[in-house]
C-alpha cells in the first residue's frame, strides 16, 4: 500500500476517534480496509471507534455544561441584583437544555401556591402571570415529593392534577412536554425551575442532572434575596427601634425638665401661669389653662389660635373623657386644639390644660409629662381652694359676730375687720341669700370674687350673707344671684337690705324676716329687696303653713267662687281694698257701673260673710288680698324670667 494511502486512511480513523462528524460511516470503513482491517476486527474497531466518538461529545457537552456552571457560579458572587440574576439564569438552562420555554415559579409557603416569576421564550401573557393553587399541575407534585418530575405528554398527566387555568395557560404557550425540579433550601421547597418543549420530548438523565443543578444555584440566589430581605428588614426595624429610642430618650429629657420646673413652680407659689410657660417650652406650642367655668386664667406661647379656646361638642366630648379617666385626650376637628388633660381631684374638676398644635407630635412620655402638669395644676387649685375656704371661715366667723352684734365683743370685730382690709363704717348695703344647705360654701366661694375686697362674705343663720358698700359693688343683687344659680344648679332667692351706719345687724333680720315671708310663699327663686315686703315681713314672721292657713280662711272662699264659676270676685275685692273701700272709686277703677259694684259686694258679703266690711275684719282681708297680690306678681315674674 502506497504511504500516502495509508497516511490519509490513518488521519480518517483518527478524525472519526475524535468526534469529527464530517466522517461517515463509509469513510470509516473504507479507511479500515486500506489499513488491512477487515472481517470482525473491523467490526469491533468500528465499534469501538463510535464508543469513543458517543464519549467524546459526551465530554464536550459536559465541558460546555460547566463552564456555563462555572460561569452562572461566578455570578452568584458578583451580581448583587437577585431579580437580574434569575433572569439571567433562566435564559441560560433555556439555551443549555434546548428547550422552547423555560420558566421559574416562586413558592408561597402560607398559601402553598406557585407563582411565576421569570420566563424565556414565553409568548402568553396568561401564562407568565401563572399561579398555580396548591395541589395542582405537575408543579404541586414536585414541591410534594421535592424531586424532579416530568411529563411527555402534559395533557395526558394525571387528571386530579389538572386545573381550567393551568390548562389554559399551558395550551396558550403550546406547551406538549414538561420538566421540572425543585428549588431546595434544607428541607424548605423555594420554588420550581421548568424547561418545557412544544413537541413531545424525552428528558434524558443528563439534562435532569443539568437543570437541577441550575436550579440549586437559583436556590441560592433566592435564599440569598429572602435573607437579605429579612437582614433589610431588621435593619428597618433596628433603625425604627433606635428612632423610637432617641425619640423617648428626646420625651424623658423634656419630662424631666418639664417635671423640675413644676416642682419650683409650685414651691415658688408662682400659681398657674409658669405651669402653662413650662409646658409651652418644653412642648413648642401654645397652652392654655381654663378654669371649670371655661374662662381662661393663665396662657404661654403666644399668640393662641382663635379657635384653640372655643370648646365645642368634639372638645367638650375630649374634655369629659380626660375628667372620667385622667388622661391628655387627643382632640380631633377642632382647628388649633390638639389635646386637652382635666384639671381633676377625685370629684373636684377645677378646669382643663389646652395644648395647640405644635412642630412635632406628641408621644407616650409628653403625654404622661402633660397629665403630670395638669396634676400639679389640680393641686394648685386645691391650694388655692384650701386657703379661699380659710379666709371664707374667717370671713364667716367675722360675719356672724358682726351680726350677732355683742357690744363687748365689737372692738375685737373693728380690729379683725381691719386686718381684713375691711371699713365696717363704708359696709352700707346687705345681701342675703338663701341657698340650699350644702350648696352654701360654693355660693360663698362663687360671690368672694365678684364683689369688692373691702366687702364681708359669710354663713349666718342658714343663709350666706354679704356686707358691702353699694357705690362699689361690681354686680348688683340679681346678677350675683344669677352667678350662684349657674354654678350650683340650683334655685337662689336674693334679699337685697340698705341699712343705716351701724345698722347691719337690724339690716339682717329685715332680710332674715323678708326670706321667710317668701319661703312661706313657697317663692325660692327671685331677686328682691327688703323694702317691698316691709310691711308684711313685720307682721308675718311665720311659717308656711300658717300663712297659707291665713290666706284661705280669709280669702280662700273667693278663690274658690270664682275657680268654680268662672268669675272674677277675687279681682273686683282687690280693686276694692286698693280704693280704700269705696265702691265709687272701685267702679271707676274697673270702669263698671256703681251698680254693678255695689251687686258684687254683696255677693262677696254672702261669700266671707255680712261683717266683711269691719273695720277688724277688712284689715285682715285687705292684709291677705295684698300678699297674695304679692305672691301673683313674682309669679309673673318668674314665668317671664323663666320663658326669656
Amino acid at each position: 500500500m502506497p504511504d500516502d494511502v495509508r497516511v490519509a486512511a490513518t488521519a480518517t480513523l483518527v478524525d472519526a476517534t475524535l468526534g469529527d462528524s464530517s466522517v461517515s460511516p463509509r469513510e470509516l470503513a473504507a479507511a479500515l480496509e486500506e489499513l488491512g482491517v477487515g472481517g470482525a476486527d473491523g467490526v469491533r474497531l468500528a465499534e469501538q471507534v463510535q464508543r469513543a466518538h458517543r464519549e467524546h461529545g459526551r465530554m464536550r457537552r459536559r465541558e460546555h455544561e460547566l463552564a456555563a456552571l462555572f460561569s452562572s457560579a461566578r455570578e452568584l458572587a458578583e451580581v448583587r441584583d437577585s431579580v437580574a440574576l434569575l433572569d439571567r439564569l433562566v435564559k441560560r438552562a433555556h439555551e443549555m437544555m434546548g428547550s422552547d420555554v423555560t420558566y421559574l415559579s416562586e413558592f408561597d409557603p402560607q398559601t402553598r401556591e406557585l407563582q411565576v416569576t421569570t420566563t424565556s421564550g414565553s409568548v402568553s401573557p396568561a401564562f407568565q402571570r401563572l399561579r398555580v393553587p396548591a395541589g395542582r399541575g405537575l408543579a404541586s407534585v414536585i414541591v410534594e415529593t421535592r424531586s424532579a418530575r416530568w411529563a411527555a405528554r402534559y395533557g395526558d398527566y394525571r387528571q386530579d392534577r389538572h386545573e381550567p387555568g393551568i390548562d389554559d395557560a399551558v395550551a396558550a404557550e403550546g406547551i406538549v412536554s414538561l420538566l421540572g425540579v425543585p428549588m431546595l433550601s434544607g428541607d424548605a421547597v423555594l420554588g420550581v425551575l421548568f424547561v418545557a418543549t412544544r413537541e413531545e420530548h424525552a428528558f434524558t438523565p443528563e439534562q435532569i442532572a443539568l437543570l437541577s443543578a441550575l436550579a440549586d444555584h437559583a436556590s441560592v440566589v433566592l435564599q440569598t434575596a429572602r435573607t437579605l430581605r429579612s437582614l433589610q428588614r431588621s435593619e428597618d426595624e433596628a433603625r425604627r427601634a433606635l428612632e423610637r429610642l432617641t425619640d423617648h430618650l428626646a420625651e424623658r429629657d423634656r419630662a424631666n425638665t418639664v417635671h423640675q420646673e413644676l416642682v419650683h413652680a409650685v414651691l415658688a407659689g408662682g400659681g398657674f401661669a409658669p405651669v402653662a410657660q413650662t409646658l409651652a417650652s418644653a412642648l413648642g406650642r401654645p397652652v392654655a389653662v381654663v378654669d371649670e367655668h371655661e374662662r381662661m386664667i393663665a396662657a404661654a406661647g403666644l399668640p393662641l389660635p382663635g379657635s384653640m379656646l372655643d370648646l365645642d361638642a368634639a372638645a367638650g366630648a375630649a374634655l369629659e373623657e380626660s375628667r372620667g379617666s385622667g388622661h391628655c385626650v387627643r382632640v380631633e376637628g377642632v382647628a388649633g386644639l390638639h389635646a386637652v388633660a382635666a384639671l381633676a381631684a377625685g370629684s373636684q374638676h377645677f378646669g382643663a390644660v389646652l395644648l395647640g398644635e405644635g412642630e412635632f407630635a406628641l408621644g407616650p412620655v409628653d403625654r404622661r409629662t402633660v397629665e403630670r402638669a395638669a396634676q400639679v395644676g389640680a393641686l394648685l387649685a386645691l391650694q388655692q381652694q384650701a386657703v379661699a375656704e380659710a379666709e371664707r371661715r374667717v370671713q364667716s366667723e367675722l360675719v356672724g359676730d358682726l351680726l350677732d352684734a355683742v357690744p363687748e365683743r365689737m372692738g375685737d370685730v373693728e380690729r379683725r375687720a381691719r386686718r381684713l382690709g375691711v371699713r365696717l363704717d363704708e359696709l352700707d348695703t346687705l345681701v342675703l341669700f338663701a341657698v340650699p344647705g350644702e350648696q352654701r360654701s360654693a355660693a360663698a366661694r362663687v360671690l368672694t370674687p365678684l364683689i369688692d375686697e373691702g366687702a364681708l362674705v359669710g354663713e349666718y343663720q342658714g343663709f350666706v350673707v354679704a356686707a358691702l358698700a353699694a357705690d362699689r359693688v361690681r354686680a348688683d343683687a340679681g346678677d350675683l344671684r344669677d352667678r350662684i344659680s349657674r354654678t350650683i344648679a340650683a334655685p337662689v332667692l336674693a334679699v337685697s337690705a340698705p341699712r343705716s351706719p351701724n345698722a347691719l345687724p337690724a339690716a339682717f333680720r329685715t332680710a332674715m324676716r323678708t326670706a321667710r315671708l317668701l319661703a312661706a310663699l313657697e317663692v325660692d327663686d327671685a331677686t328682691v329687696a327688703t323694702d317691698d315686703y316691709l310691711p308684711y315681713s313685720a307682721v308675718f314672721d311665720t311659717d308656711a303653713r300658717t300663712l297659707r292657713s291665713f290666706l284661705d280662711r280669709t280669702i280662700g272662699a273667693v278663690r274658690r267662687y270664682d275657680a268654680d264659676r268662672g268669675a272674677e270676685l277675687a279681682g273686683t275685692l282687690r280693686a276694692f281694698v286698693h280704693a280704700n273701700a269705696s265702691p265709687t272709686r272701685t267702679a271707676r277703677a274697673l270702669n263698671f257701673h256703681t251698680n254693678t259694684i255695689l251687686q258684687r259686694l254683696d255677693r262677696l258679703g254672702r261669700i266671707l260673710g255680712e261683717d266683711w266690711r269691719d273695720d277688724e275684719k277688712l284689715f285682715r282681708i285687705s292684709l291677705a288680698v295684698r300678699l297674695d297680690e304679692l305672691l301673683e306678681r313674682l309669679q309673673r315674674a318668674d314665668s317671664a324670667r323663666f320663658d326669656g
